[in-house]
């Protein structure tokens, strides 16, 4: 018996990273998912890997109300209801708050904080309709605390806890809950783009660095970089109700203890 047996959930931003690890391990426990991103050709093969019956693919561009209503309809023609929903794309740039181009900034805002408002105006419903269920929204250890050179990332996250709490309090009596999960740094290709470069990452090795190992090694208690599957274990928890059946409304931060303060040793 597997903890999410017959729920069905949408993870957006599912072709790569913590979507594609939260994918995998949902699939393993016994929920059907639907993969939506904007990377036709790996969220496609990853679908055709989890298999028909368990996976379908879905191009969703989250700040698009349009792809919303489309995967809405194409997750209910294929496994009947919407159970619940994980928000998970979003887009990182670095910029000096005062150099920062006002079309980027819209840009960060049009994914990671309207892509979340959109999502939980498209899936609410139907995760009510369907008996309840839940939404999990990714937000950041930036969202907790300031970070300099990612203002507009930060912007976002800080508003995709509070769009958070209010989502809970509203939906609350529809027996949806929602919560809000807050990575530090994580191992995946938006926050270490080398992952993309192979030989970026074979010359990381050649000089005994492990990507984002090597900067976070110090500031991080635990004493190494988050990895996606980690992440994908919080969602989990998150997403199966009888892990988490009183738990709404709050953030979740799973950063090795960066947060926690700075240590002098």
């Amino acid at each position: 018996m597997g903890r999410l047996d017959g729920r069905v959930v949408i993870i957006t931003g599912g072709a790569r990273g913590q979507g594609e690890q939260e994918a995998r391990l949902f699939v393993t426990e016994g929920a059907r998912v639907v993969v939506g991103d904007v990377l036709d050709e790996q969220g496609e093969e990853l679908a055709k890997e989890l298999g028909h019956d368990s996976a379908r693919y879905v191009h969703l561009d989250v700040s698009r109300e349009a792809d919303w209503a489309a995967a809405v309809t194409a997750t209910k023609t294929a496994f009947g209801e919407v159970n619940g929903l994980v928000n998970n794309a979003g887009i990182l740039r670095f910029h000096e708050l005062v150099h920062t181009p006002l079309d980027e900034f819209q840009q960060i805002v049009q994914v990671n904080q309207v892509g979340v408002f959109l999502g939980i105006k498209a899936a609410a419903p139907e995760i009510a309709a369907a008996g309840g269920g839940s939404i999990v929204n990714t937000a950041s250890y930036a969202g907790m605390t300031g970070m300099a050179y990612i203002g507009a990332y930060s912007a976002t996250k800080h508003a995709v806890i509070g769009l958070t709490r209010v989502a809970a309090l509203e939906l609350a009596k529809q027996r949806v809950r929602v919560n809000a999960i807050c990575p530090g740094a994580i191992d995946t290709a938006m926050s270490n783009p080398a992952q993309l470069d192979p030989g970026a990452a074979e010359a990381d090795v050649a000089k005994g660095t492990r990507g984002l190992d090597s900067l976070y090694r110090k500031l991080v208690p635990l004493g190494r970089v988050g990895r996606p599957e980690e992440v994908a274990r919080l969602a989990l928890f998150l997403t199966a109700e009888e892990d988490s059946s009183y738990i709404t409304g709050q953030p979740f931060v799973i950063d090795g203890g960066w947060l926690a303060g700075v240590s002098v040793l």
